[in-house]
């Protein structure tokens, strides 16, 4: 899981978001653009400090690794909304929440905020991914 997080950061200090470089340091070769591009909306907790892009991001690992998409597959959605659920407890276990401003310590609509707090963003951020990236691991998520 290490070189993940390798890819997840480099993608990080390229420019994307948190749930880009989640979701990029998974996604296989072929997915990869759709894959960025599905995330793209979801880093700083979808703008509006609400649940942290990294945890949106390895949701969508987790429904591109484990999820269903037949309609009726109840055992699929059973399946997956209990794994959504064990990963979302165990970050918040480990972090001691899944929303992005609580991360930060700051709202990140606020730019005065922003101006004021911001500067251990990258440290966060970071932190966030990896723990995101290793949960999946220990989840046995490939």
């Amino acid at each position: 899981m290490n070189n993940r997080v390798d890819v997840a950061f480099r993608l990080f200090d390229g420019g994307f978001n948190c749930a880009q470089s989640v979701v990029g340091a998974f996604a296989e070769h072929e997915q990869a653009k759709l894959a960025l591009k599905l995330a793209a909306g979801f880093g700083g907790g979808m703008r509006c400090g609400e649940v942290c892009g990294a945890v949106t991001g390895a949701l969508m690992v987790l429904g591109l690794r484990e999820g269903t998409c037949i309609a009726d597959d109840l055992d699929g959605k059973r399946r997956m909304g209990g794994r959504t659920l064990e990963f979302m407890e165990k970050y918040a276990e480990r972090k001691g929440t899944l929303l992005c401003r609580d991360l930060l310590g700051y709202d990140p609509r606020d730019q005065e905020a922003k101006e004021k707090f911001g500067g251990n963003k990258r440290e966060v951020c970071q932190d966030a991914i990896r723990t995101a990236i290793l949960l999946l691991g220990e989840l046995g998520v490939k």
